[in-house]
């Protein structure tokens, strides 16, 4: 069996932010709202959290979250093209290197 360590990019950590925060997409949000939900959603739950909520909400209601998944790619895509470094303060950094749990081992990515 191979091993594949997948490195998110920032967006991509974002999108699982956002969609594990508690703001909706009828709520119309600004860049604002959007920056500091994607904080407070890593903050509480970290980015392994809302990578778990995101597949916990998946394998529960599959088509609404897919929905959700493509309204917060989207906007994360958005934010993450047209930030700068400077408008990026205050939102989580790129994680660094996973770490992957297998039996009896553990591996830094």
């Amino acid at each position: 069996m191979q091993l594949i360590i997948c490195h998110p990019g920032t967006s991509e950590v974002w999108a699982d932010a956002l969609f594990a925060s508690t703001l909706q997409r009828s709520d119309n949000p600004g860049a604002g709202q959007i920056r500091k939900a994607i904080a407070a959603a890593v903050r509480a739950y970290g980015g392994l959290g809302c990578a778990q909520r995101v597949a916990q909400e998946f394998g529960d209601h599959p088509e609404a979250a897919a929905d959700r998944m493509r309204w917060a790619r989207a906007v994360a895509d958005e934010l993450s093209a047209s930030s700068s470094p400077s408008v990026q303060q205050g939102l989580p950094r790129q994680p660094g290197p996973p770490v992957v749990s297998l039996p009896g081992r553990r591996l830094a990515g």
